[in-house]
C-alpha cells in the first residue's frame, strides 16, 4: 500500500472529503462541496464525542479516503458494543488499489480495540458493487434498513 497514513481528519482536510463525498450520483444530489460550513459544524461535533471516528486515508500528503466509526454501547446482545461504518469513500484514482480493503481492515481493528461484540454498516441498494466488496470481505447482509427523511 505505500506510504499510506490513517488518521484523524481535521479541518483542512473537509474539502478534499466533501469531494469524495460528492463524486457519484447518490453524493451529488446529497453534498454541497460550495458551501463548506455545514461540514466544519460537523467535524467539531464530531470530534467533540469520544464514540465517534471521522478519519482520513493519506498517501504522499494528499487525502485519497474516508470513513467515518461509530461506537455504540448497548443492552441488546447481553450488553453488547457494536459499531457502524458510515460514509466510505476512496478518491478515483484510488480505487482498485486495495485502500478500501485497508481501510475497512482498520475499522475492524479498531472495534475490537473498543471491545465491540460487532460491526454494522449500511450500504444504499444502488451500490451493488459496495455490497460485492462488503461481502468479500466477510460482511453478510442480514438486515432489512428503512429510514425516515427528517
Amino acid at each position: 500500500m505505500g506510504d499510506l497514513d490513517i488518521r484523524a481528519a481535521v479541518a483542512e482536510d473537509i474539502p478534499a472529503i466533501v469531494g469524495m463525498l460528492a463524486d457519484d450520483p447518490l453524493g451529488a444530489q446529497r453534498e454541497s462541496p460550495d458551501d463548506l460550513t455545514p461540514y466544519r459544524s460537523a467535524l467539531e461535533r464530531l470530534t467533540a464525542d469520544p464514540n465517534q471516528r471521522l478519519v482520513v486515508a493519506v498517501r504522499e500528503g494528499r487525502v485519497v479516503g474516508t470513513l467515518q466509526l461509530t461506537i455504540i454501547p448497548g443492552l441488546s446482545r447481553r450488553g453488547a458494543t457494536r459499531s457502524v461504518i458510515e460514509g466510505v469513500r476512496v478518491h478515483a484514482d484510488e480505487r482498485g488499489s486495495g485502500l478500501g480493503s485497508r481501510f475497512i481492515e482498520w475499522a475492524i481493528e479498531e472495534s475490537r480495540r473498543e471491545n465491540c461484540q460487532l460491526v454494522q454498516l449500511t450500504s444504499d441498494v444502488t451500490r451493488t458493487d459496495a455490497h460485492r466488496f462488503y461481502e468479500r470481505l466477510g460482511f453478510v447482509a442480514s438486515h432489512v434498513g428503512f429510514k425516515l427523511q427528517l
